[in-house]
């Protein structure tokens, strides 16, 4: 929620009330007799083909505002933000009711935030806790086990539990306890106590031991950790909360990111690896050396680097779209000019904060993507944690009995301090204390929501389904996966999704007209239709069915190691060559990295004859990667020459990926190439196994197969 922190001290602390003492007694015996929840196996993504809580108290509230009806049915993730709200508080049923509600509805899926550590927030008085920096007993026993009783109760065994995992805690550890210039001693005491750690162990224990329940856990956003020197230490460090007080690495399911902030889903208009004038993007105001422009790509190398960390290979990344739309007249319609760096890329963000720093209800944000499962790959699904309209704290002090505090950065007078540049705060006047009903936000979301709202027409009833999706077709595929595209649909509003469905069933959406279904097996025959939808829920008609056959698996290799492969450059007669390659261990024992190397294949057409290769980014680090150009000994068609890549050292561990790797050939006179005949070359723009690219253990081919 915050990128690097504001200063603030501890909340005050607050007495239990008798009859909640009470409750906890019954509910610590509770959770400890046998015959709790049979629920189904879990599954690997709750999400897919779940229907979700719609939450009644939030809904009308949307329902109220002019134009709010056309949202007021998306699912959204209802918080636990102190003790008191496990029973209910004035205008909110609390979380037995919640559920209840939940089956009444016919809801398989229910997400809930689990939000009440000691010294919770320790950079932010807006969202301080009731709790102080040492009452984890009163977590424990107070919070986490109630909490747990009422979700182990037999009754919501049906239901599919999302649990998110305390948003902030662990990242202000990292970025905010150190020294930095974000730092507090607040934070510096919860590192040192260990208690957030504590606190969210025993949390993902706890609940983790109820079948039914699929714990995420907070990994704040791109702007907060995608620098080098967060990004690792953050893995690391969620690593050691998920293994103590019982807890282990199995009790986490995914991880979330974005929670209650403003970051951009996707920037369209510029990449990382940008440059203008020979000034990369990173070097640029808005992107200050970040290795991150948007969530998505973040949350995607995120789940890569958690996996090297130890957490299990099929762990998913949901991330929050409530707020991070950026739609309205002042969203971007191209690339900004290049006649300087900061000016690309201040006219190419969707993202108009002021600055990245900024977190607080901000001004000109709008709803983004509507929840969507399975929309990437990595990604479980789009979901709104922080529900549209529920203030991220006041304008002004405010007296409340939350423990909630008077943060500046939402004051809009405010002229920032060093952590944001010293601007602005960017933050809507007039704003209630956190988590209490903003119409003058609601408002703003909804006029700059980007995909549109109901093509933005104040919520009038829209019954008019889109056209069918046409000419669906296979634009890549490998022994495991299938990248399909097809022609937009149209609507008498806007389209905001489409289902891609195998054999009838929906195996995920997009947003885009493209998709890449992983996890198939190989000489498989299967069928895919794709059908649009719109933001009032109208579905359209099927496209017509795409039969599909898969590779036949491993081409002439045998090996443990896999390679796949993405697209980054949409144009086939520029002149470079631009791809994303990543390795990943299928075996079970680690690979010395030292002895991989990877080919692909490629003819540099007319022009010069001396090529040079670039590593412009990878998630192990560029240093470790070596690469060059090298003559073919058998000239295939589209296949004269091979980029090789390989590594210094390292070794990748059973079921890990080495992460992106981000490769570029260029000639030395830059004439173009035409790679449209390139034997390894693909179309798809997401990760999916390339049998077309080599992968060599010494001198023998193990994966994939040679021209």
């Amino acid at each position: 929620m915050r990128t690097r922190g504001t200063t603030t001290p501890h909340a005050p602390r607050r007495r239990a009330l008798a009859a909640l003492s009470a409750l906890v007694m019954g509910a610590s015996l509770a959770i400890a007799l046998p015959g709790q929840a049979s629920a189904a196996a879990r599954v690997d993504n709750p999400y897919v083909g779940a229907t979700a809580y719609v939450n009644p108290d939030w809904s009308a509230k949307a329902a109220a505002e002019p134009g709010g009806g056309v949202i007021a049915d998306e699912p959204s993730f209802v918080w636990m933000d102190r003790i008191a709200a496990i029973g209910g508080t004035p205008g909110a049923r609390g979380l037995r009711a919640h559920l209840d509600t939940a089956l009444s509805q016919g809801a398989e899926l229910f997400q809930v935030v689990i939000y009440n550590l000691p010294g919770r927030d320790c950079a932010a008085l807006a969202s301080n806790g009731e709790l102080g920096p040492t009452e984890l007993g009163r977590y424990k026993s107070d919070y986490i086990d109630p909490i747990a009783a009422i979700l182990g109760d037999p009754a919501y065994a049906s239901l599919r539990i999302v649990t998110l995992i305390e948003p902030d805690s662990l990242p202000n550890l990292v970025t905010n306890a150190g020294g930095s210039a974000g730092s507090t001693p607040e934070c510096a005491t919860m590192k040192a106590n260990g208690n957030y750690e504590k606190g969210i162990g025993y949390a993902l224990h706890t609940l983790g031991a109820l079948p039914n329940v699929y714990n995420y856990v907070d990994a704040a956003h791109h702007g907060w950790l995608g620098w080098d020197s967060n990004f690792v230490p953050a893995a690391e460090q969620f690593k050691k909360a998920a293994t103590v007080e019982g807890a282990s690495v199995s009790d986490v399911h995914g991880f979330i990111v974005n929670t209650a902030n403003y970051s951009a889903l996707k920037e369209p208009h510029f990449k990382v690896t940008d440059s203008v004038n020979g000034t990369t993007v990173r070097q640029s105001s808005w992107v200050d050396w970040n290795y991150y422009v948007d969530e998505l790509s973040f949350a995607q190398a995120l789940r890569t680097e958690l996996v090297r960390q130890g957490f299990a290979s099929d762990i998913g990344m949901l991330i929050d779209t409530a707020r991070n739309g950026w739609g309205g007249p002042n969203r971007p319609s191209g690339p900004g000019p290049l006649t300087s760096v900061n000016a690309y890329v201040d006219g190419s963000r969707t993202d108009r904060r002021i600055h990245a720093g900024n977190w607080c209800n901000q001004s000109g944000a709008g709803v983004g993507e509507r929840p969507t499962t399975a929309p990437e790959p990595g990604i479980d699904a789009y979901v709104w944690a922080k529900p549209p309209g529920e203030s991220d704290g006041s304008s002004r002090p405010v007296d409340n009995d939350e423990g909630k505090g008077f943060d500046r950065m939402c004051d809009p007078t405010y002229t920032g301090n060093g952590r944001n540049g010293f601007n602005l705060t960017g933050a809507l006047p007039n704003s209630p204390v956190a988590g209490h009903w903003f119409s003058g936000q609601f408002q703003e979301l909804l006029r700059n929501a980007n995909p549109p709202l109901d093509g933005g027409n104040g919520g009038e009833q829209d019954t008019q389904p889109p056209t069918a999706p046409t000419a669906l077709r296979t634009t890549a595929k490998s022994s495991t996966s299938v990248t399909l595209a097809w022609t937009a649909s149209t609507d008498n509003r806007a389209v905001t999704a489409y289902d891609v469905l195998r054999g009838g069933a929906i195996v995920g959406s997009t947003a885009s007209t493209a998709f890449t279904d992983t996890g198939l097996s190989a000489s498989t025959a299967y069928s895919y239709t794709v059908r649009a939808k719109d933001a009032a829920g109208n579905v359209s008609a099927a496209s017509a069915a795409l039969p599909v056959t898969t590779e036949a698996g491993g081409g002439t290799g045998t090996g443990a190691l896999k390679v796949q492969y993405r697209n980054t450059d949409s144009s086939a007669t520029d002149n470079q060559i631009r791809m994303s390659l990543q390795l990943v261990n299928t075996g079970t024992t680690a690979v010395d990295l030292s002895t991989v190397t990877a080919r692909y294949w490629f003819t540099p057409d007319a022009g010069a004859s001396t090529l040079a290769t670039s590593c412009d980014w990878a998630v192990l680090g560029c240093g470790t990667v070596k690469h060059g150009v090298r003559t073919a000994s058998a000239p295939a068609a589209g296949a004269s020459h091979y980029l090789e890549a390989g590594f210094g050292s390292g070794t990748l561990a059973a079921g890990a990926s080495t992460g992106e790797i981000q490769l570029r050939i260029n000639k030395s006179d830059w004439s173009s190439f035409q790679e449209a005949d390139d034997y390894s070359r693909a179309t798809n723009t997401a990760f999916a196994d390339a049998p077309r690219i080599g992968v060599y253990v010494g001198s023998a081919l193990t994966w994939g197969t040679a021209p």
